[in-house]
């Protein structure tokens, strides 16, 4: 199924686990030192380093761009690292994450809560995805090295539901 962000509530709802997906649009990247700035700014009431109404987060942090591409590999990373912030960035608007592997108990009741979504990427396939990716750009943290928050605009990335809206769970 074809994807196109920004994802409307009725197709996340309308998505199970196990489902192929082809995401084309807008996403950020953000890993665990990401994360936890994000996480500090939410309880510290300072503005985030983008709207996470509806957005959707990718657990990666891309290699450095050859000459002409707009990004390097760019490989997800493994979700459960992120499990601590989660729930609060679900609940500060987070709609979608990709990454690779399961999650926590309570980053699922959030999802469920909030009716949103888990895609998992394929591990071992950096090169590709790569490929998916017309134009990356840093919008926070750029002292964060290949962990800084990208604006990724991705055609056809290939993804799986891994825990669909309503709980159901790929890995369980």
């Amino acid at each position: 199924m074809k994807l196109q962000t920004p994802i409307s509530q009725e197709m996340i709802e309308s998505l199970s686990v196990g489902d192929n997906v082809y995401l084309s649009g807008f996403l950020y990247t953000a890993r665990d030192a990401a994360h936890l700035r994000m996480y500090e700014s939410l309880k510290q009431n300072v503005s985030p380093p983008f709207e996470y109404e509806g957005q959707i987060v990718f657990y990666a942090g891309p290699c450095p761009a050859p000459p002409g591409k707009p990004i390097g590999s760019v490989g997800p990373t493994t979700a459960g690292r992120m499990d601590e912030y989660a729930p609060a960035l679900i609940n500060a608007g987070l709609k979608v994450m990709i990454g690779k592997g399961d999650r926590s108990s309570q980053v699922v009741e959030s999802i469920i809560q909030k009716k949103g979504l888990y895609l998992i990427a394929i591990g071992g396939i950096a090169a590709l995805y790569a490929k998916c990716i017309i134009s990356s750009n840093i919008v926070a943290y750029d002292d964060l090295g290949t962990e800084a928050i990208r604006r990724l605009e991705v055609v056809n990335m290939p993804l799986i539901v891994a825990i669909d809206s309503k709980g159901k769970n790929i890995f369980k």
